[in-house]
């Protein structure tokens, strides 16, 4: 954050963003991940590798650094009006896709971590377009002797 940023951030406090109205599903959902990586990075302090990576089928939305943990995480966008929130609208399906886009991701790194989790972001839309984020950190989606194949380099 530059020099002109912080006075402006001190005088007149954080810039709320707003999603404009009649916007469509996909501006929702950029709309959602753009507030869950600044809630990572402001907040919660993860340093975040990467956006929306893709493996043929497979996407994860956010991947970020906590420390030495590698943590992956959904992002769900929802009206405030919703009957499901973005954490109960995880199910078992999504969590076995989820499962596996984790794994192609952690075979394709050289040096896999020796500690990852799961985390799941649920950003709530109001009327009038500001967003309120909720974070669940380490949701169950490993099972316990889940491992990763090290490289015999």
């Amino acid at each position: 954050m530059n020099i002109f940023n912080r006075v402006r951030y001190r005088l007149w406090g954080k810039r709320t963003r707003c999603l404009p109205p009649g916007s469509t599903r996909a501006q929702l959902g950029d709309f959602g991940e753009d507030l869950a990586a600044d809630h990572c990075r402001r907040v919660l302090g993860y340093h975040i590798l990467t956006r929306n990576w893709r493996y043929k089928r497979d996407e994860l939305d956010l991947i970020c650094r906590d420390g030495d943990v590698l943590v992956f995480i959904e992002v769900r966008a929802r009206s405030e009006k919703a009957l499901v929130s973005g954490f109960y609208s995880v199910d078992r399906h999504k969590k076995e896709v989820l499962m596996r886009g984790c794994r192609n991701y952690l075979k394709q790194l050289r040096n896999p971590p020796e500690h990852f989790r799961f985390d799941i972001i649920g950003v709530s839309i109001c009327k009038g377009g500001r967003g309120s984020v909720q974070h669940y950190p380490n949701v169950p989606l490993f099972h316990k002797h889940f491992s990763v194949q090290r490289s015999q380099t």
